[in-house]
């Protein structure tokens, strides 16, 4: 079997520590479209679809966005799977028919996350396992058929549809990303809680996050097997 494609529809309107995280934990072939500038794929013909993390709402009156969501149902359609990260899992929640809204506070830093599910994307994480966050919207429904996969008590941190799955959490970062995310939360939170935040994240808070980080392995499992049983049906269709 060839090596895995995907098409990484990166939101970050600065992509650089989003660049270099995807591209560090997935062994695969990324695409990367720049989803803030409307410039996205002209088809699905991919054997995964990645959306990363953004500092925009979904609700937000800005063109490109409407668009990223319509080619992420499109994908959802045509059963290609799909992992939602942050920014994505919201847009992901939309593209399939729930819903999200603004959050009464914001969460940020590194957070205590549960999931009960036996869900193979969740395969070797521990049931309380510790993620970075950072994000002030959440999905508040679900999509139809949607199961909630993880949660705490900010709402819903994991979703799964069929072949596409959604995490509000970022399982990519490493300390640079982390620390420069918070400092960029000044205006917004406070130096108080920020630098609380900073002085939280350590190496062995970080080490700890690296738990998560099965996801993306577990996501790649599953879309070698779609992929392996999408070939062994076109072989017997010859």
């Amino acid at each position: 079997m060839s090596r895995l494609r995907f098409a990484l529809l990166n939101a970050a309107h600065d992509g650089e520590h989003t660049r270099r995280n995807f591209r560090r934990e997935f062994d695969a072939d990324l695409v990367e479209f720049d989803a803030t500038d409307a410039r996205l794929p002209e088809h699905t013909d991919f054997d995964g679809v990645v959306i990363t993390g953004s500092r925009s709402s979904v609700y937000w009156d800005e063109a490109w966005i409407p668009e990223l969501v319509d080619y992420v149902s499109e994908a959802a359609d045509d059963g290609v799977p799909v992992l939602g990260v942050c920014y994505g899992h919201q847009v992901l929640a939309e593209a399939l028919g729930g819903r999200v809204a603004g959050m009464d506070g914001f969460e940020l830093g590194y957070n205590t996350v549960r999931h009960d599910a036996d869900d193979e994307l969740f395969a070797d994480v521990p049931e309380s396992f510790t993620v970075f966050t950072s994000h002030g919207d959440a999905v508040v429904d679900l999509p139809p058929g949607a199961t909630l996969l993880a949660e705490n008590e900010h709402g819903v941190h994991a979703f799964r549809e069929g072949h596409c799955w959604g995490v509000q959490f970022h399982p990519e970062y490493d300390v640079e990303t982390a620390e420069d995310v918070a400092e960029g939360k000044r205006d917004r939170l406070g130096d108080a809680r920020v630098d609380d935040v900073l002085a939280n994240i350590t190496p062995e808070a970080f080490e700890a996050a690296c738990e998560a980080k099965a996801i993306f392995d577990n996501f790649l499992a599953y879309a070698e097997g779609v992929k392996r049983d999408r070939e062994a049906a076109a072989a017997a269709d010859d």
